[in-house]
């Protein structure tokens, strides 16, 4: 018995599987909703089928909480930004303005040259108006009396800018219409357009100058530089001050609407839900939870984790039982587990969207159960379609109309992909995952006195999951083949596309063993259909299981067109090896050209460990029974570990013999049949295999009847002979 390597004992390791369980419970617990909602739903208009329900304490009947977001949201519309009126800054840049005036006078009046200016005159802006000013005007006398009229102009402009009041933001950055203006103790809302940015500041300055000095722009521009060194924003945005106004709206907003005193009855039996004894049952679970001490919420997340235990544990007795293949993968487990996580992520975040729309119809349940069908086989996607709805159903607060509709759906969009022979298969299931919804919809829309409108947008939202969910399917079935190994029947039936170059290759070189192959396909796709098994598995394996012939062709009789055999001149032993040489081949092409290991394991497994009869009897006639060891002319195996292998190495066998028949009918036919089974079930070869009696009872019938059509006689034309013997010249 081989040693199990590191790799295969992760695969099969029980404590993996564990943890795997206990990784995926624990992140759906995660995503479990808060301790009120794991009740069950209520919904408006449904009967409270109960006891009559007494409050055991004192609570406030909390506002729907989309009532309360809106009005939260109306109250802090009407919170406008607070800017602070800063008059240092104001003072402090007139003063500074002043007292450069009075330098520059100076300056100017007492002829210094520019070359000798104080050290503050280096700024660029004071360089530029005194150039400029200097400029502008001719005679001394003159220029020196307009160039004081300027500063005196730009000391008035100041002020002005000044009185109207410079923001620190543009006024495009802010999103309302008015701000609100702190000045010491005193607030006031103003328009935004009565104050300047530095933006307008520019505009007003440029307006002004041409207004009063004409359009010369070096000149215009010089002053505008001077200005510009003393105007700083004189409204500052307190971004504090404002956030504690929006907290300060937010807080006078009441949560509730009312009280329930304790032994209170807050709904009688049989009496009919409406929207206010609806509020108070929701916030008599909100007021339950946040009385739950340590262990309240420890024992509550114990039921959730036997809650999801429970409905995860439904799937892995069935697939212990009858998927052992699926179970002891872990790989394949991890799957199965990531599908089950990420429809209950797409459950949680569309629980957590508040918003008066069915967004919870974009939970996408029946992208698992066409995943889980795809992979896998309808059985396992109708029991994960159950396990996931039931999931979901509990993250949407035990919604059980919801868990319904999704099982409804879920099933009809496994069964459409059940026999995939395409890709674009899957895209007609649009129309059953709708029509899934749909009945759900209708029906508990009428039971719920649903509005003919709230029917109609839910209708619209389970038609984008309709769309939707086809073409994530496509695109997660790629990925998950890449990723996990896996190997789907979309994969196969592209394996079966004769212009793969593995098929090509045969058909070039080895001719009869391509013809064989084919023949082979049809005898074992007809007889796995008939007992349960793959018949699409077993199909390509009977393409691809003699591939490892086209290295050598000729040393197959199948192969040898001309009367040539190569094994007439060499010893038995020779020949055996030659024979055994093609599986070890084909494995070898096989994983060149990446088929999958499924189809893999029909190369070796389609001959087990039999003996090669021919060349064995040879061997023993040549040198003597007690000469000749049985076990080098047996195939190194394994013998096969599945019905579809099984039936493979059974159809080649009895392929071979009956077309090696000279003068065949129903009753040797049926014979060459029987013996060869019954040879290969004495050899021990189907032991590992899970074939049963019934399965062989099957493969006999239907092998005889295929087996049989193939050697059906046909009419002779008139001039057959002549057709047979005259040979043309060419």
């Amino acid at each position: 018995m081989p040693i199990p390597n590191l790799k295969d004992k992760l695969l099969s390791s029980l404590r993996i599987k564990i943890l795997i369980l206990l990784f995926t419970i624990g992140l759906i617990i995660l995503m479990f909703p808060r301790g009120e909602s794991i009740e069950s739903d209520i919904t408006i208009g449904s009967v409270w089928i109960h006891d009559d329900l007494i409050a055991s304490t004192t609570f406030e009947i909390l506002k729907d909480s989309k009532l309360f977001i809106r009005e939260q949201n109306l109250a802090l519309n009407q919170i406008l930004p607070i800017f602070v009126h800063n008059e240092n800054i104001q003072n402090l840049f007139t003063d500074s303005l002043t007292k450069c005036n009075v330098i520059l006078l100076k300056i100017l009046r007492k002829g210094t040259s520019l070359k000798n200016k104080p050290a503050f005159l280096s700024n660029t802006s004071y360089s530029i108006f005194l150039k400029n000013s200097l400029g502008h005007f001719n005679a001394s006398e003159s220029r020196n009396n307009n160039i004081e009229v300027i500063l005196n102009i730009s000391k008035f402009l100041l002020n002005e800018l000044y009185q109207k009041g410079i923001l620190n933001l543009l006024q495009k950055e802010i999103t309302q219409d008015s701000i609100t203006v702190r000045a010491g103790k005193f607030e006031k809302v103003q328009p935004k357009s009565m104050f300047l940015d530095r933006q307008s500041v520019n505009e007003n300055i440029n307006i002004f100058l041409k207004n009063h000095f004409g359009n010369n722009l070096e000149f215009n521009k010089a002053i505008e530089e001077y200005l510009s060194t003393f105007i700083k924003p004189n409204l500052l945005y307190d971004s504090r001050l404002t956030e504690t106004a929006i907290k300060t709206a937010k807080e006078k907003i009441p949560r509730n609407i009312g009280i329930v005193n304790e032994n209170e009855r807050i709904v009688a039996k049989h009496d009919r839900i409406t929207p206010d004894i609806k509020l108070k049952i929701d916030s008599y679970k909100i007021a339950k939870d946040e009385d739950k001490g340590f262990w309240g919420k420890f024992s509550q997340n114990l039921g959730k984790f036997l809650h999801i235990f429970i409905v995860i544990s439904l799937f892995i007795i069935h697939i212990y039982l009858f998927r052992k293949r699926i179970y002891y993968d872990n790989l394949k487990l991890v799957l199965i587990s990531s599908i089950i996580l990420f429809i209950s992520l797409l459950t949680f975040i569309t629980y957590k969207i508040d918003i008066p729309t069915p967004v919870e119809f974009l939970v996408l349940v029946p992208v698992a159960s066409m995943l889980f069908t795809i992979i896998f086989d309808s059985r396992v996607g109708f029991y994960g379609t159950v396990v996931v709805s039931l999931i979901v159903g509990g993250l949407r607060g035990n919604d059980y109309a919801f868990a319904v509709m999704n099982i409804i759906a879920g099933a009809l969009s496994a069964y459409t992909v059940r026999n995939m022979k395409n890709r674009t298969q899957i895209f007609r299931s649009f129309f059953y995952i709708f029509l899934g919804y749909s009945f759900g919809i209708i029906a508990f829309g009428l039971e719920k006195y649903d509005s003919f409108n709230q029917m109609l947008l839910s209708f619209a939202f389970a038609g984008s999951n309709a769309l939707i969910s086809p073409i994530l399917t496509y695109g997660l079935i790629i990925f998950f083949e890449k990723i996990f190994y896996i190997t789907t029947d979309l994969t196969l039936l592209e394996l079966t596309d004769f212009n793969n170059i593995l098929l090509k290759d045969l058909a070039k070189y080895a001719p009869g063993t391509f013809n064989h192959s084919i023949a082979l396909g049809a005898i074992v796709e007809t007889t796995a259909d008939a007992i349960g098994a793959n018949p699409i598995l077993s199909r390509v394996g009977a393409y691809y299981h003699d591939i490892g012939k086209t290295i050598d062709p000729d040393c197959f009789v199948e192969n040898q067109l001309n009367s040539k055999n190569i094994h007439e001149k060499i010893a038995p032993i020779k020949s055996v090896q030659l024979i055994m040489n093609h599986v070890d081949k084909g494995i070898e092409l096989a994983k060149k050209n990446y088929l999958p290991q499924e189809v893999i394991d029909f190369i070796p497994m389609h001959h087990g460990t039999t003996v090669i009869s021919y060349f064995y009897e040879k061997a023993k006639k040549m040198y003597g029974d007690e000469n000749v060891d049985i076990n080098k002319y047996r195939y190194h195996g394994p013998k096969p570990n599945t019905k579809e292998t099984a039936i493979v190495m059974l159809a080649d066998s009895c392929e071979s013999a009956i077309r090696s028949m000279t003068d065949p009918d129903a009753r040797k036919v049926e014979n060459v049949i029987n013996n060869l089974i019954n040879s290969r079930i004495d050899d021990e070869q189907l032991n590992e295999s899970p074939l049963t009696f019934n399965d062989l009872r099957i493969i006999r019938e239907s092998f005889l009847g295929i087996l049989i059509g193939y050697q059906h006689k046909r009419l002779r034309y008139p001039n057959q002979e002549e057709l047979e013997s005259k040979k043309i010249e060419s």
